[in-house]
C-alpha cells in the first residue's frame, strides 16, 4: 500500500522478494519431481514392493503415489500381451543369452521353472537358470549372476 502511495523505492524490493519467492518456489517443485523420477525408478528396480529401510524415508504422499503408480502400471500390464499379460520389468537390459549362471546369496527354498523343475536355492549354491525367470531375485538380492 505503501508503494501504490508514492513511495517508489519499495517497488525494487517488493520485486526483489517476489523474485525470490518465484526461485524458490522453482527449486522446490525440481526437487519433489527429481524424488518422483526416483521413487518411480525403484518400482522398476525393486517391483511392487520396496524395502522398508527405503519406504522408512519416504512421506506418506509418496507412499500413496508409489501405490497409484504400482497399480497403474499392473492394469496396463495386463492389458497389453494376451491372456497372461506382459511383465514389462522383466528384461530391464537386452538379453545377450535366454540361461545365465547364478549364485546363492542366501537361503531361499524352492524354486520352480516354467517346466516344472524345481530348484532348491540354497546360500552359495550355483545354478544355470533362465534369465527371465530369475532376474527379479536377481534385484532383490537373492541371487548373483556370475559372469
Amino acid at each position: 500500500s505503501e508503494a501504490k502511495s508514492g513511495r517508489t523505492e519499495l517497488i525494487f524490493l517488493i520485486r526483489f522478494r517476489h523474485c525470490c519467492l518465484l526461485r524458490n518456489q522453482r527449486c522446490i517443485l525440481a526437487y519433489l519431481y527429481d524424488r518422483l523420477l526416483r521413487i518411480r525408478a525403484l518400482r522398476w528396480e525393486y517391483g511392487s514392493v520396496l524395502p522398508n529401510t527405503i519406504q522408512f524415508h519416504m512421506s506418506a504422499e509418496e507412499v500413496e503415489w508409489f501405490n497409484q503408480y504400482k497399480k497403474s502400471l499392473a492394469t496396463y500390464m495386463r492389458s497389453v500381451g494376451g491372456e497372461e499379460g506382459l511383465d514389462l520389468t522383466q528384461d530391464i537390459k537386452p538379453p545377450k543369452s535366454l540361461y545365465i549362471e547364478v549364485r546363492c546369496l542366501r537361503d531361499y527354498g524352492e524354486f520352480e521353472i516354467d517346466d516344472g523343475t524345481t530348484v532348491l536355492l540354497k546360500k552359495n549354491s550355483q545354478h544355470f537358470l533362465p534369465r527371465w525367470k530369475c532376474e527379479q531375485l536377481i534385484r532383490q538380492g537373492v541371487l548373483e549372476h556370475i559372469l
